[in-house]
């Protein structure tokens, strides 16, 4: 699936319609099955888990330690906690298609 020339965002929408295409579906069962791997790789990387999808990345909980920062309403300095942060790693296959174009 290519982005039109004037166009350089992908929706979801998108996504469901090449799974329907790909997958010769209707447009609902594409929909469900794109919500469904949404909503397991979100709940699993929720959980602390890692999601590897081989030849295109890996889904990961990043931990970020607290730091401090500055208001941007008056400049005093604040503490910002601790937290856990999503974050995607491209796997190979991924890095090399994006690097032929």
């Amino acid at each position: 699936m290519r982005a039109s020339v004037n166009r350089s965002v992908v929706t979801k929408s998108d996504l469901v319609n090449a799974a329907a295409k790909a997958g010769n579906l209707s447009k609902s069962a594409a929909g469900d099955a794109v919500n469904a791997v949404f909503e397991a790789i979100v709940a699993n990387v929720a959980r602390g888990n890692r999601v590897t999808v081989v030849g295109f990345g890996t889904f990961l909980p990043r931990e970020r330690r607290a730091r401090a920062g500055r208001s941007p309403l008056n400049g005093k300095e604040i503490k910002i906690a601790a937290k856990k942060v999503p974050a995607f790693s491209a796997g190979q296959g991924f890095k090399d298609a994006v690097g032929r174009r």
